[in-house]
């Protein structure tokens, strides 16, 4: 999957390529004041410095400058949790890179802003108004006062599960296959980090392939990816309640609109997707044909989560039916829970629209869920994200169809895979000329932040209007 780029490069090309992504991020950012912009300035300036670090001689084995185009798109990745790579990350970089790509896979996870909160309370011990609108506009806090709460507690969970993940990835490590001890509890914190925020990003040229039947390894990696995928909101109030629950002088509080449509929609689309790529690739002989009953459903499990933002893989994607990349297709463009690590348009984006086809079907005037109104807001802003979400993944793969001439079914999962920071991908990606490789740099940009800031963007700019025009009614369908 990973091919080595020939890291020699000319000094212009660098200006080039820059100038290029600075623009693009110029006009993303025409005022830093707004929160959400504040919030694509922070990840825009990680990708600098992350950028100029991996082009330094030090970051690579071979001791010679890593090409800015590779230095870049690496960056990018690597804060937009997203996994795709053009140079392979074991081979390819030193132990000062990989920590640099795990430096920037974190602060990509847990978010810029929620860090900057994090070093403002350590610091002045509080959080001033304008550093809790930006936390709460990144983490999703539903409520302002809660804005200092939510960042020590998404600090506290990330690291609490990184740990446990990692104490079991380097037992398995040391005991099923006799790595040094320092070599699995780098082995061991690495993909921990990276499955917890949903990078993708593995030590191995081929992911996880080798690791594909072994529960020990996968299960961990997949409860970390789990987690981070439902989002801190989610995480937050599940763990709540448990407390309540046992601590049984509270009465059970009754989970938010959000919680509950997070977790049906989240584990719905995970049963179809497994259900769905175990099916198809049952028989296949380069992929789940020759294992065993207990083998098949363990790999088709994994890659039935996976594709909601992960991007590991323990099977050769490129092998798969056309019918299952279809599937992860879909599976990467919904992604996973809001405020998460996850990316995609998120899953309460595609089941609040589910519910706006379902009242209109019935002709019902208002949409219901589970009890509750929907707000004609929130309907615009599900529509908008999934419709540019949309708009981004179409023009992104005629772009490249156009650039590189490979195969529809190829690009067009390199595309998903990119704005739904997933990080799988058919092979194809070392073969991009740069060109295609800037387009995919956008596209994950755009992913990991364009809907996060979209929907705060648009919740913030609500406003009435002092007269209504004249009623018409165009024919629709």
């Amino acid at each position: 999957m990973d091919i080595q780029r020939d890291p020699a490069r000319r000094g212009g090309e660098l200006t080039r390529v820059w100038s290029v992504f600075a623009a693009f991020v110029a006009r993303v950012l025409p005022s830093p004041r707004h929160p959400a912009r504040l919030v694509v300035f922070g990840f825009g300036a990680a990708t600098v410095a992350g950028t100029v670090l991996l082009m330094l001689p030090v970051a690579a084995e071979s001791r010679s400058a890593t090409g800015p185009i590779a230095a870049l798109f690496t960056a990018v990745s690597a804060v937009c949790v997203t996994g795709l790579v053009v140079v392979d990350t074991g081979s390819h970089w030193s132990l000062f890179g990989e920590i640099v790509i795990l430096g920037l896979i974190q602060i990509g996870g847990l978010g810029i802003m929620t860090l900057a909160s994090l070093l403002g309370l350590l610091v002045a011990r509080r959080m001033g108004l304008r550093m809790q609108l930006i936390a709460q506009s990144e983490t999703k806090t539903l409520r302002l006062g809660e804005s200092r709460r939510v960042v020590v507690g998404v600090i506290r969970m990330s690291l609490l599960v990184e740990a446990v993940t990692a104490v079991v990835l380097t037992l398995r490590f040391v005991t099923g296959y006799h790595e040094s001890g320092g070599r699995s509890v780098y082995l061991g914190v690495f993909h921990a980090i990276s499955a917890y925020n949903n990078a993708g990003f593995a030590l191995y040229e081929d992911s996880l392939v080798g690791y594909a039947t072994d529960p020990w390894i996968i299960v961990p990696i997949t409860m970390a990816l789990i987690i981070g995928g439902l989002g801190f909101p989610v995480v937050f109030e599940v763990t709540r309640s448990l407390r309540r629950w046992r601590s049984r002088d509270a009465p059970p509080r009754r989970w938010s609109l959000h919680t509950r449509v997070t977790l049906i929609t989240y584990f719905a689309l995970g049963v179809i997707g497994v259900l769905a790529i175990t099916t198809f690739e049952w028989t296949n002989p380069d992929t789940l044909g020759p294992l065993n009953l207990t083998h098949k459903l363990l790999v088709g499990g994994f890659h039935g989560l996976s594709p909601r933002t992960a991007g590991f893989n323990s099977l050769d994607v490129g092998a798969m039916n056309s019918a299952t990349l279809l599937i992860n297709d879909t599976l990467m463009f919904v992604g996973g829970g809001s405020a998460g690590t996850a990316g995609g348009i998120k899953v309460t984006t595609f089941a609040l629209l589910a519910f706006v086809i379902m009242a209109e079907v019935r002709g019902e005037p208002t949409v219901h869920v589970m009890g509750r109104r929907l707000a004609a807001p929130v309907q615009r802003q599900a529509v908008t994200v999934a419709l540019l979400g949309v708009g981004a993944v179409v023009a992104g793969t005629i772009t490249l169809l156009a650039i590189t001439g490979m195969d529809l079914d190829a690009v067009l999962f390199e595309v998903v895979s990119a704005f739904g920071t997933v990080g799988l991908s058919t092979g194809i990606t070392a073969d991009i000329p740069d060109p295609g490789l800037i387009v995919l740099i956008m596209l994950m940009f755009i992913g990991r932040l364009g809907p996060i800031t979209l929907a705060t963007a648009l919740a913030l700019r609500e406003r009435g209007r002092r007269y209504e025009l004249p009623e018409e009614r165009p024919i629709v369908g």
